[in-house]
């Protein structure tokens, strides 16, 4: 791994010295350090990952994009210090992490002292102070993962005495002083300003509650509200639900937690892309209060709005030869000059046929990457109408005219889902990401269709039925037990061998397709198996899944067998490494040893989806082999 040494300096537009500071506490601030650095090789078995620009000799790394991230803020409360931020160390670095603290809290940091080390997506990258100072405190601790570019990682000082200031300082309460407004951003504003906005919250309202948007999944970012459960002026009880919020995952509803009135609703129904932490609505003690919030605006919230409906098309209308030219839209011009990007995205490029000149680059200095080619859309150009023809040209030879557009009413735009839109995601990541590969196999289901006959007729009088999913169900899950390969996650730096098998079951639902999970299925009872499929795949198509039920899983059935498909191949759910496609069964003349020569057995057609950097080829074998064999002798799932 290549290691290379990082020196910071602070930037020369920043006084290093504390005699500069004017005396005063409201003048004590903080500067943040960029990085106008240099880099050192330590280690060169992977110099080449890095290109020729990193040599034997010091090489000069600019970071651009900090500059205007890196400006001077503000703590009142405490003495002048210095916040080091984490810079980009790679052109395409993004995040990264600390891998260790070469300094500890109090320690004396002297001019060229390593002081940590971090781990970008190219290599492991250590960096230097160019001046003398104390590590007052360690902002982001060691082995701390996906540390955005320009976050605060720790803070310095210029002598020891005011290291113990900072003992309770935290990343938050950096965040929120760097937040705070300075005093000439909160000096009033000039008379000519426009007009003054509503009171700050808190300065002239009753004592309320402000109900933010919490984080429903591990992966949701924004939320769409679907619907208010209560109204304004309503009283709420604890555990009452408040609204129905569309996550990345499902409809999950949202309850109270206490008791109050419902005071003034801030996001409309159907508000798509809400943000995590956006305020929801407002809920007050005393019904009297309710009135004192009718005219409340909350402050930034301009960027969440109602999804406008969709603009009906106008009518089609033949436009006149004159106007031909004007009405055509202009394609985007491509960008002239060179065009800078990564190896990876010209390499993406390449294979998908896009121009990089139409591409605009969202790295550093207009930087193209792999992100800007897998989101780039195709510039729509509107075809061009031929000039009129003389009416001579005409008489000869008359010209195909241009293809009609589509007419009004011919086609339906369906808003994508928040649900919609992470199937996308997550099903292009593993085809993406994943090396699949299948393995198929058939299955006599003989002897399972005689049980489970036996079996429904002895728990008739218990309003039971099982299927043939459940028997599919529980095999999968004995199998797992046997190859426990195949109930394994890759989690990019180690792979998790799990121990017990939470089988995850596609369910089909009007929004797109969800995984709940049958939790232990290994050591469960077909009746306690379809008992738990019945309930969730209810709960699924109503909306109405917990977040618990359907995250995770170490195993995913998916089975349209019922849908008369004799087989098919699916896509593995990430992190999980296998997944089995079930088909449907049907009769089939199978050789036997009897006087016809032959007999007419039940056969299901598999197949396994594997992740071959997690399951070979002949694990999965093995796998398909001790499925089989539960199937076909589904007694020995009782040992």
């Amino acid at each position: 791994m290549l290691r290379l040494i990082l020196r910071l300096r602070p930037s020369a537009g920043l006084s290093s010295c504390p005699g500069a500071l004017p005396a005063g506490p409201s003048a004590l601030g903080s500067r943040s350090v960029p990085v106008a650095g240099r880099l050192r090789r330590l280690h060169s078995s992977r110099a080449a990952s890095l290109g020729s620009s990193l040599g034997h000799r010091a090489t000069l790394l600019r970071c651009p994009q900090l500059g205007a991230g890196c400006q001077s803020k503000r703590f009142y409360s405490l003495p002048p210090h210095q916040k080091v931020e984490l810079p980009a160390l790679s052109p395409t670095m993004q995040t990264g992490t600390i891998a260790r603290w070469e300094k500890k809290e109090g320690d004396k940091i002297s001019e060229g002292e390593l002081i940590a080390e971090v781990e970008t997506d190219k290599a492991t990258v250590g960096f230097e102070m160019m001046d003398e100072c104390y590590l007052a405190k360690i902002l982001v601790p060691e082995g701390t993962r996906d540390v955005s570019v320009g976050s605060v990682i720790c803070i310095t000082v210029d002598s020891p005495d005011l290291i113990p200031a900072f003992k309770d300082v935290t990343l938050d309460s950096t965040k929120a002083a760097g937040a705070a407004p300075s005093p000439a951003a909160s000096a009033p504003p000039p008379p000519s300003a426009a007009a003054p906005s509503p009171a700050a919250p808190g300065s002239s309202y009753p004592p309320h509650m402000k109900v933010a948007l919490p984080a429903l999944s591990p992966t949701m970012t924004m939320g769409t509200v679907q619907r208010w459960e209560k109204k304004v002026g309503e009283k709420l009880s604890e555990g009452d639900l408040l609204a129905e919020i569309e996550t990345d995952k499902a409809t999950i509803g949202f309850e109270v937690q206490e008791e109050g009135y419902l005071a003034k609703i801030l996001v409309s129904e159907g508000t798509r892309d809400v943000p995590l932490g956006a305020p929801l609505c407002i809920i007050v003690e005393k019904e009297s209060d309710i009135g004192a919030f009718k005219d409340y605006v909350e402050t930034g919230m301009g960027d969440v709005s109602a999804q406008p409906p969709a603009p009906t098309p106008p009518p089609v209308t033949a436009p006149a030869p004159s106007a031909a030219p004007a009405a055509a839209a202009a394609p985007a011009a491509p960008r002239k000059g060179r065009v800078f990007a990564s190896p990876l995205a010209k390499k993406l490029a390449a294979e998908k046929g896009i121009p990089l000149a139409q591409v605009s680059g969202s790295g550093p200095d207009g930087r193209v990457t792999r992100k800007d080619i897998e989101s780039f859309v195709p510039p729509k150009v509107a075809p061009t109408v031929a000039a009129a023809p003389s009416p001579a040209a005409a008489r000869a030879a008359p010209t195909p005219s241009a293809a009609p557009a589509a007419p009004a009413g011919t086609f339906t735009d369906i808003p994508i889902s928040n649900i919609r839109k992470v199937i996308a995601q997550r099903l292009m990541q593993s085809k993406q990401t994943i090396p699949h590969y299948y393995l198929s196999v058939d299955v006599n289901m003989d002897r399972v269709l005689e049980l489970r006959k036996e079996l429904n007729e002895e728990v008739k009088g218990q309003n039971i039925k099982l299927s043939v999913n459940d028997f599919i169900i529980k095999a999968s899950a004995l199998a797992c037990l046997k190859v426990p390969e195949c109930n394994s996650s890759w989690m990019d730096t180690v792979i998790r061998q799990n121990h017990v098998v939470d089988v995850s079951v596609a369910v089909s639902t009007a929004n797109g397709l969800i995984t709940p999970i049958v939790f232990n299925a290994h050591i469960k009872g077909l009746a306690a198996i379809t008992s738990d499929v019945a309930t969730l795949a209810a709960k699924a198509r109503e909306g109405k899944l917990q977040p618990h039920e359907f995250q995770g899983g170490t195993f995913t059935i998916s089975n349209l067998g019922m849908f008369g498909i004799k087989n098919f191949s699916a896509i593995i759910n990430p992190p999980q490494a296998c997944i089995l496609a079930v088909g449907g069964s049907e009769k089939r003349l199978m050789p036997a040893d009897n006087e016809k020569g032959f007999d007419v057995s039940n056969m299901m057609s598999v197949t396994l989806s594997c992740d071959h950097r997690v399951v070979d080829g002949a694990v999965g074998a093995q796998w398909l082999a001790e499925f089989r064999k539960l199937l076909e002798k589904p007694v020995t799932m009782l040992l």
